[in-house]
Order: C-alpha cells, then sequence, then structure tokens
C-alpha cells in the first residue's frame, strides 16, 4: 500500500480496529523510515475500555509494526492479534512485534 505525505498526516488522530470489528484505540503517531521512504509502525493510543488497553493494562498503546496493517481508510483496520504479554518490562516486543509502552 503506498503512503504519501498527505496519507500519513491524515493518519493522526483515526480510529484503530481489527480486522474483527474490535475498537483498539487512536493513532497518535508513527514512524517512518527515511532512508527506505516507507512507515514502520503506528503508535496507537489505548483508549479506555478498548481491547487494546485490556491487553496492556496500565500502560499507555502500542506500537504495531506497519505489516500488521490491513488498510487505512476513514479508520485504520489492523489484523485480529492476541499477544501472549511476557513479565512487565521497560519496554519490551512479543511474538507479534507489538511494543507496548
Amino acid at each position: 500500500m503506498a503512503i504519501t505525505v498527505k496519507n500519513v498526516s491524515e493518519m493522526m488522530g483515526k480510529d484503530v480496529f481489527t480486522n474483527k470489528g474490535v475498537f483498539c484505540g487512536k493513532v497518535s503517531d508513527v514512524e517512518i523510515d527515511m532512508n527506505k521512504y516507507r512507515l514502520n509502525s503506528l503508535v496507537v493510543e489505548a483508549s479506555r475500555g478498548s481491547f487494546l488497553s485490556n491487553i496492556v493494562g496500565g500502560k499507555k498503546g502500542v506500537i504495531i509494526p506497519y505489516r500488521l496493517v490491513d488498510n487505512v481508510g476513514d479508520v485504520v483496520i489492523i489484523k485480529h492479534v492476541i499477544p501472549s504479554v511476557p513479565e512487565p518490562v521497560e519496554e519490551s516486543a512479543n511474538e507479534s512485534g507489538i511494543i507496548s509502552f
């Protein structure tokens, strides 16, 4: 999926849902690889009571690798993954590549 500067700026604040229709939160930032001119990941702020906030507990949100993004339109659709959360660590990645912070 090709991403332009306009698309990236429009992505900020969009609602994020899984491909099973579960609300996760809102896009709060992106990580861009400037050497390859491609999007690496989305930072999703977990909304209170959302699927994502239940998974990450007291954390503010997660960093989701862009390979898990299915579609970007009026909302952002990501693959529905249920990560196994290891013991609390400052910042850690699990098998799915999702990093909580």
